[in-house]
């Protein structure tokens, strides 16, 4: 039988793990909870995209150079150059392979709430920049999802659900400890597993 002061030590190391953990995953937790909410109700948080527009003309030994290429794996560094001159635009959708044809070289990189795409006509030499933003309430959404983000947001949201799953392990493993003092605790806990099995099994 462990002795009392092991039993001591593992509570103490337990309630150490749980209030770390929910320290680690709380605002994290109230973001996920709220976007879990505006995902579920989507359209009545609906806004209006805005958008950035660029046109532009683009030097024809440019549109010669990009023609030159018996394959536009990414678009040369001198279009680069010479964009960043005209407007400020993201130096990324360089770095992207092109969708492109004998009339028209396409670039599109989505992000977290928007997009951002560009277009070369190779016959008329005319350059498009597009930026959209469907608004802070869509961005957060995409957070919560890990859609169109960075492989570093990708990690962080690995690392704060291994935080929530110790969060919730620790919470019901002290549960079991408390039990005794508390005879509504397995009813309650119980409750949190039948009500949604019982709303999955009727209506989903």
């Amino acid at each position: 039988m462990p002795s009392k002061t092991n039993k001591n030590n593992w509570k103490k190391q337990l309630h150490t793990w749980h209030w770390v953990s929910s320290a680690v995953s709380l605002i994290c937790m109230i973001l996920f909870s709220i976007t879990g909410i505006t995902l579920n109700h989507a359209s009545s948080f609906e806004s209006t995209p805005t958008e950035i527009k660029y046109e532009k003309k683009i030097p024809n030994s440019i549109i010669q150079r990009i023609k030159s290429q018996s394959e536009i794996k990414i678009l040369p560094i001198q279009f680069g150059q010479w964009i960043n001159k005209q407007i400020d635009i993201d130096n990324d959708l360089f770095e992207i392979a092109p969708e492109w044809n004998d009339y028209e070289i396409y670039v599109q990189k989505p992000i977290p709430g928007g997009d951002k795409w560009i277009s070369i006509d190779l016959e008329t030499n005319d350059f498009v920049y597009m930026h959209t933003d469907r608004g802070w309430v869509s961005w957060l959404n995409d957070l919560h999802k890990g859609r169109n983000t960075h492989i570093s947001w990708i990690w962080f949201i690995d690392i704060f659900a291994i935080a929530t799953l110790v969060f919730c392990i620790t919470g019901l493993i002290l549960l079991q400890i408390h039990s005794k003092k508390r005879a509504s605790t397995w009813y309650i806990t119980s409750a949190g597993v039948v009500v949604p099995g019982i709303i999955a099994f009727l209506y989903l």
